[in-house]
Order: structure tokens, then sequence, then C-alpha cells
């Protein structure tokens, strides 16, 4: 889905809320000064964030395995040098390189993105973070290893509906939080591979696209969009956009404390997460049409109890009484308590409801308390150069890809897991721990 699209749902955001209301880089920037700039995947989204990161900045280098789709952002941009392969950018201008910006297709994000950060580069990466569960545990521990500034691109982050949710259901306002749901329009399905092997496009590096996954024939099926139904490539509509529409239920309950749990109310056991999950079919090549999860989440602190969390993908919705009297949509995510219940009805979640509506129809609230965002990307410039920590940085994005991924992992498990996300480790059933990672091609590394 476009940006076009995200900045409408965005005012529309700020609409529904009238209802309620110390990383640096090995090249240290002071926050007058300028960022040096590279983008990997430059066409498409990865224009807009070049664009947004790079236009009170300087862009020195681009990287795409399309000179096509980059021609826009290469034209916009004539000082910044080109290159196809971000592995021999790194090895010619990492010394030049402050931030980083990762936009390509899913199963390039951590290989980028972790080269950037063994070399001390800040890293701005699109949603989904990553392709697998492993990855994205690797991406939060390096980001916090060598002390940078991240964020990952689910842009309703910034928006103050969602910030206002958040801060309501921190409040008290539910009560104890113990109802979660999630729902999202889109769905994939069975697709084999195509047996036709039409030219490659003279302006695509079909091998680099590639990357780490293994090698198979170009067809125009894949790219440039069509990618994200295909299991070596991309992370189904639930990857594609279930880091936007789970975001506020992931704050709100304060799921990223089961990775970094307080110090001052660490259980003496690991917390696990049961994850149960159906899918209408399961397919080698692609992700499911529909796909049914409960999550067992546990305890999380004396004020979060234990709960189930309850995703449906592919246009399943929840019973209509979760909605208490709100008319069903087709997007959705929704926390609530004994009191009452936040609803999100846009897969950014920017505009938020109270529920029962009519009860809190004209209420207010209190004063803000989550920080407002200068904007989305502005956040990360700002971290880069030793300020406030991005709102979406990977402490926060790599648990909620985790999330995502689990979902994924337990269809193709076939059974209930229990997985360990301190560790990243299924504890049961342990045979199901390959699922969590996948082989790369020679050549290519995290």
């Amino acid at each position: 889905m476009g940006r076009r699209r995200f900045f409408k749902a965005s005012a529309a955001g700020a609409a529904g809320l009238v209802i309620l209301s110390d990383s640096r880089s090995a090249r240290a920037a002071a926050a007058n000064d300028k960022l040096n700039i590279a983008g990997i995947g430059v066409g498409g989204q990865g224009a807009g964030n070049v664009g947004a990161v790079g236009s009170a900045n300087n862009v020195v280098a681009l990287c795409d395995v399309d000179a096509a789709r980059a021609a826009e952002t290469f034209k916009r941009f004539p000082a910044a040098k080109q290159f196809q392969d971000f592995r021999k950018m790194f090895d010619e201008m990492h010394a030049q390189i402050d931030g980083v910006t990762v936009s390509t297709a899913d199963h390039t994000h951590a290989v980028a993105a972790i080269a950037a950060m063994k070399l001390g580069k800040h890293v701005y990466c699109e949603k989904p973070l990553t392709r697998t569960v492993y990855e994205s545990h690797l991406m939060r521990l390096t980001a916090a290893k060598h002390k940078l500034a991240t964020q990952m691109g689910n842009q309703g982050s910034a928006s103050e509906g969602l910030r206002r949710a958040v801060e309501l259901a921190w409040g008290g306002f539910c009560g104890e939080l113990t109802e979660c749901h999630v729902w999202l329009a889109g769905g994939d399905g069975p697709q084999e591979r195509p047996k036709d092997t039409p030219p490659v496009p003279p302006t695509l590096n079909w091998d680099l696209w590639l990357g780490p996954a293994p090698v198979r024939p170009y067809h125009p099926c894949y790219v440039p969009a069509s990618w994200r139904r295909w299991r070596d490539f991309g992370s189904g509509s639930g990857g594609d956009m279930g880091c936007h529409t789970i975001n506020m239920a992931f704050r709100a309950l304060r799921l990223d404390l089961l990775w970094n749990p307080d110090p001052a109310e660490k259980p003496e056991k690991p917390p696990i997460i049961r994850v149960e999950a159906e899918a209408s079919e399961i397919h080698p090549e692609t992700y499911p049409r529909t796909i049914r999860a409960v999550f067992d989440i546990p305890a999380r602190g004396k004020n979060l109890p234990a709960l189930k969390l309850h995703w449906y993908n592919g246009g399943l919705k929840p019973p209509k009484e979760v909605l208490r009297g709100y008319t069903m949509t087709q997007w959705g995510c929704l926390v609530g308590g004994p009191k009452a219940a936040i609803l999100s009805t846009c897969p950014w979640n920017t505009n938020v409801w109270l529920l029962p509506q009519e009860e809190f129809k004209d209420y207010k609230g209190d004063e803000p308390r989550v920080p407002r965002s200068p904007g989305h990307h502005a956040e990360w410039i700002r971290a880069c150069k030793g300020g406030e920590k991005a709102f979406s940085n990977f402490d926060v994005a790599g648990p909620m890809n985790e999330i995502i991924h689990l979902v994924h992992v337990a269809t193709l498990a076939g059974k209930p897991i229990e997985y360990d996300p301190q560790a990243c480790k299924i504890v049961s059933p342990a045979e199901a721990n390959p699922l969590l990672h996948r082989d790369y091609r020679a050549g290519w590394s995290l």
C-alpha cells in the first residue's frame, strides 16, 4: 500500500482523535551537522525514504539492482555515487557514510542492515523488519551491541492517533488489558512457480536481486512488486501490513517486556509465548489465503496480566461482540479491559475510537504523556545525531516482527509452538526450531 494512502489515513487519524486526544556512529555528528546518507533499494518506497532523510542531509551513495526503478532517485541526487551491490558500496565508501536506508525486498533486509551496523552505521529499515524470526532477533542485538540509532518503516508509529491510544491504555482507561484482536483484510494463496523463463530486463541485475535467496529463473511475477507472497522473498500479506496493524496493540500491551523485561519485575523463569495457528492451506512456495492464530501471552509485570492475542488474516474477523456495538470493519486492532476498549480501524493505527462509542463520544482524556513525533523519518535523523531514540527503534520493531513471523512458523509446524523470546528458541516442539531461520546462498551471510 502506497505512501499516498498512508498520509490520507494519517490525516483521518488526527480527526479521529478529537473523540479522545545515545547513539552515535563512528563519524559523529552534532545536532546541526548534516549526515552522510546511503540508500540501499532506492526505487518505489525506497525513493520516498531516501528523499525524506536526504533532503536536509548529504546523500553520498545510492545502491539499487534495477537502474530503471532507481532512475528518478539517481536523477534527484546526481552527486551520489551509484552502485548495484551494497557490499561493494561498503567496501569502497563505508568511511564516508553515517546512516543507511534499507528498502529492498524483505529477504535482503537483514544481510544489508547487519552489514551496515557492523560497520557502525545507523539504519532505517523498511517494514517488515526482516523475513525470519532469527533475523529480527539478530538485528536487535546488533543494533544494541554497536549503540546505533535505528528505525523501522511502520510510519503510523509517528501518528497522533497511535500515540494517544497507547497513552490511554497505559493510563488505565480500559482497566487491566485482558483482550486483544488484530485483523487484516489482505491474503495470499497458492501459486506455483512459473514454467516460462522470459529474458531478464537489461536494467535489472537478477543475481543481485536474489541476493541470499536460492537461485531461480527471473520472472515478472516476482519483480518489481509481487515478491511479497513468495516465501523465498517476502513475508506474505501479514508481514507486509502486520507491522502496521498490530503496532498499537503491541505497544499498549507492552509486549516488548517479554524480550527486555523490567529489571525490577524480572521473572524467575524466562517467559514463554504459546502460539497456535490454522491456515487455509500450506503451500511450499507461497503464503496462505487465510490464517487464524491465538497467542497465549504471559504476564509482563504485576499490572500486565496474561491474556490471549487473537490474529486474523485474509479477511477473517473476530466475533462482532468484541466491538461493543461498533460496526465490523475490514481492518482492525483492538485492546480492551473491563472498563472499555480502544479500537483502530485503519491499517496504520492512525484513527482510533473508544468503545462503547456512545458512552465515550465526548471523552477528552488527560493531557498527552507520550512524546509527540517531529515526523517518522525526522525521529531517526534526530537519533542519529545523539538525540532521543526513534519510537520504532529495533528494540521495539525486532520483537514486533518476531510476533508476526511466529504466526507463519506455527502454521508450518502444524501444531502449537512454545517460544522463548529471550533465547530466540522454540522449546516445544524442538524440531520446529529450523523454521525460525533459513539458509543463505554462498557469498551472502549475516
